[in-house]
């Protein structure tokens, strides 16, 4: 019999982001082929550990911080306990996701010859690093230095590996491995047919900061009869003061809830009649994967990167200002436009056939993420 490879799995957290996620449904298949340890920089931990799977925490003792020494102290603490732990543990393969990750395995690559690193790559660098002239200065220091170091790279979307390529000078092996998602027939969402509904139940899922957009959704309802829309937002951020502030600017205290943060978010999304994902840029939008695996219609924003390749196969759409696209598997809106969101919205309202249609297409459309299509890429790039 062969011996399992061991495998560490690097990354920030296990938190309830989208890199997570992904994380988790991998793990339930990677436990069978390899001996996994997922590794952590820090004690945050949403999602639950497959049995078989062993956990690392290497900074349980941080602290939050502003402060750039203590930071650069951190890192050099992560690079040294990470080292420490492939050395003891004999490991074979370290894939890691997201950036600093991704660097720390590069510094492993030089150390261990026999080390086969894989990074993976989860947003589109040039949008999440420009509002910080700092952390773009860096990073294009950092990403060429140390992500050429590793053996390949996959990211989740063709436009985060052709910036990579042509703004950070990657040039190892990349490809594209798009998120998991878990199909269940019993969870989905099929709107009834022909039947209006007087008010629309509209979603949105993610961590309220600036590039996820929620004033978008805002602005359009507060342009739409109120009482014939409800939203409810999920999730948590630094921006929630604001946002709650303008919902009562607004006058929208009955029309809009704030719900908190959850993690089986697929319960969620099938209690209402519209997915809505209002962000300036993504990496992969698994949220609206989500959304398509339990039939639910879904509207986005045209952004890098992610709506495009899920809702219209990546063929490129011209969306007039203010208005809306009827892609394959969703409607497409330019980033940003409140009466492009506030024209779709309104067609979904009063064509319950249209949302009925899309929720159809889109969990066929879902279907090509199935778990376990999406881990064999994944187990054939580690192994190969």
């Amino acid at each position: 019999m062969n011996k399992k490879p061991n495998l560490s799995i690097l990354t920030i957290d296990y938190g309830a982001g989208g890199a997570e996620r992904v994380i988790s449904l991998l793990l339930k298949k990677l436990k069978n082929d390899f001996n996994v340890t997922l590794v952590i920089f820090y004690d945050i931990v949403h999602y639950d550990l497959p049995d078989g799977v062993d956990l690392v925490v290497l900074l349980p003792e941080k602290k939050n911080t502003k402060k750039l020494y203590i930071k650069i102290y951190d890192s050099f603490k992560l690079i040294f306990r990470y080292n420490k732990f492939i050395k003891e543990n004999n490991i074979d393969i370290s894939f890691a996701l997201l950036a600093q990750p991704n660097i720390i395995n590069g510094i492993m690559a030089i150390k261990y010859k026999h080390l086969k690193t894989i990074i993976s790559e989860r947003c589109y660098p040039s949008i999440v690093y420009k509002y910080n002239r700092f952390s773009m200065s860096m990073t294009k220091v950092l990403i060429p230095m140390f992500y050429n170091r590793n053996d390949a790279l996959f990211s989740n979307s063709v436009h985060i590996n052709a910036d990579l390529k042509e703004n950070f000078r990657v040039k190892i092996p990349m490809s594209v491995i798009y998120n998991p998602i878990e199909i269940n027939e019993k969870t989905r969402v099929i709107p009834e047919s022909i039947k209006f509904k007087s008010t629309l139940k509209i979603v949105n899922v993610a961590t309220m900061e600036p590039r996820k957009n929620q004033k978008l959704i805002l602005d359009a309802l507060y342009q739409l009869p109120k009482g014939e829309y409800h939203l409810t937002y999920y999730g948590m951020g630094h921006l929630f003061n604001d946002l709650f502030k303008l919902r009562e600017f607004y006058n929208l205290n009955k029309h809009v809830d704030f719900a908190g943060k959850v993690t089986n978010i697929q319960e969620y999304l099938i209690q209402n009649d519209c997915f809505v994902l209002s962000s300036e840029t993504e990496g992969f939008p698994n949220v609206l994967l989500e959304a398509l695996s339990v039939g639910l219609p879904s509207i986005s924003t045209n952004c890098l990167s992610g709506p495009l390749e899920l809702l219209n196969d990546n063929k490129p759409v011209n969306i007039e200002k203010g208005e809306f696209y009827k892609a394959k598997y969703g409607i497409l809106i330019n980033e940003g436009d409140s009466d492009g969101l506030k024209n779709a919205l309104n067609y979904f309202r009063k064509h319950p056939e249209e949302r009925q249609r899309y929720s159809q297409l889109g969990f066929e459309r879902a279907k090509h993420y199935n778990l376990p299509e999406i881990y064999n890429q994944v187990k054939s790039l580690l192994n190969n």
